[in-house]
């Protein structure tokens, strides 16, 4: 094998951060030669301006140098021809036509919702936290951040400000943060946009575009950060996912907690599973060893309670007590699964993302991709 072949299967391993696959798959790779011990390598970018340029460029440099005999590495950056930008698209899509939905009844992507009756209970913090959880069991992970006027998933999960997705024509590829696929409506809004005042059409709208403009390529789990109630994003979303699991968030308190058992019935009643409540601001431990219930207890479970059917049982799945470290963590952009992962809280959630991961699933009406030889 010569050099410049010993190169090219290198620099093809590198992996684009964007698309999570590898320059030879992608097709980025162009000429490339060896002069004396120089390597010229070629490549070319999805679009100008690509957000990860210098990282692949220095990605591909490093892979280059790698090779034995190589002393010298010489990078020309080019960009794909709109053809060449069509035809990845396509292959990305894997021939399903464009602005069709990716998660429906054949789609082995779990999806769960993550609803909560009312506002401030920590929804969004248990939901960061839980998709970062997964991914460090190795999950392949998507986030949506659904809670289009009240959007905080970005800042719990440290996404620099003014990131914005690449778009790759009508595709827009997500960042990635802790190895979570993450889009939000707080990427799209130009600065000193602070506010969202929508309603319903355009509500449902930006939903529809998230769950098929944003390539989030195979999923094992997509998890969507819901806004508080049962308004317009609960029903558009029962609409476009009736398949979905839903996990309810509630705190102890018995008035939060009569507030949560609505979200779960609405979204039963739109076709979607309860696989299970979270109660968040549980009591905490001192360090004299008593424990503070700040906001009461038993809430969680009278939710799971109120929500179980005979043939359908629900349980609390975890119990996250108060955490200044978890609060720290969401403020920092930080989440504390990663930052303090022997916390009560952050242990808690951790947790709760094995019970995730290894809950059975509802698989009726799924056409399964099997096939008889």
């Amino acid at each position: 094998m010569s050099l410049a072949e010993q190169v090219r299967i290198a620099v093809g391993g590198v992996v684009d951060p964007e698309l999570r696959r590898t320059l030879a798959e992608l097709d980025m790779l162009r000429e490339i030669t060896v002069t004396d011990t120089t390597a010229h390598v070629g490549i070319a970018l999805t679009i100008v301006g690509c957000p990860a340029a210098t990282r692949i460029e220095r990605d591909v440099r490093d892979a280059a140098a790698r090779v034995p005999g190589i002393g010298a590495v010489d990078v020309a950056v080019g960009v794909m021809t709109p053809d060449e930008r069509r035809a990845l698209t396509e292959r990305l899509r894997d021939g399903r036509p464009a602005r069709t939905m990716p998660f429906g009844p054949d789609s082995l992507t779990r999806v769960i919702a993550v609803t909560s009756g009312k506002g401030g209970v920590g929804k969004s913090t248990v939901t960061a936290n839980l998709a970062v959880a997964l991914a460090q069991r190795g999950l392949r992970v998507g986030l949506v951040d659904a809670d289009v006027h009240g959007f905080s998933i970005p800042g719990l999960l440290g996404v620099p400000a003014g990131t914005t997705p690449t778009r790759i024509d009508e595709m827009i590829l997500p960042p990635v943060a802790h190895d979570v696929k993450v889009i939000s409506i707080g990427m799209f809004l130009r600065e000193g946009e602070g506010a969202v005042a929508w309603r319903g059409p355009m509500l449902h709208r930006t939903v529809q575009q998230f769950l098929t403009d944003v390539h989030f390529g195979d999923l094992d789990v997509l998890l969507l950060d819901m806004p508080p109630g049962t308004g317009d994003i609960a029903i558009s979303v029962g609409q476009l996912l009736p398949g979905a699991d839903v996990l309810v968030i509630t705190t102890p308190q018995p008035a939060a907690a009569e507030v949560a058992v609505r979200s779960g019935t609405v979204a039963r009643q739109t076709g979607q599973r309860v696989i299970g409540v979270v109660e968040t601001m549980a009591p905490m431990r001192l360090p004299d060893g008593q424990e503070f219930a700040m906001f009461g207890s038993g809430g969680g479970q009278s939710v799971a309670a109120a929500l179980s059917l005979p043939d359908q049982p629900v349980e609390l799945l975890a119990s996250v007590p108060l955490s200044v470290a978890l609060r720290q963590g969401g403020d920092a952009g930080e989440p504390v699964v990663v930052s303090d992962p022997a916390d009560p809280a952050a242990a808690a959630i951790i947790a709760l993302a094995e019970r995730v991961a290894t809950l059975g699933r509802d698989l009726a009406h799924r056409s399964l991709p099997f096939r008889t030889a």
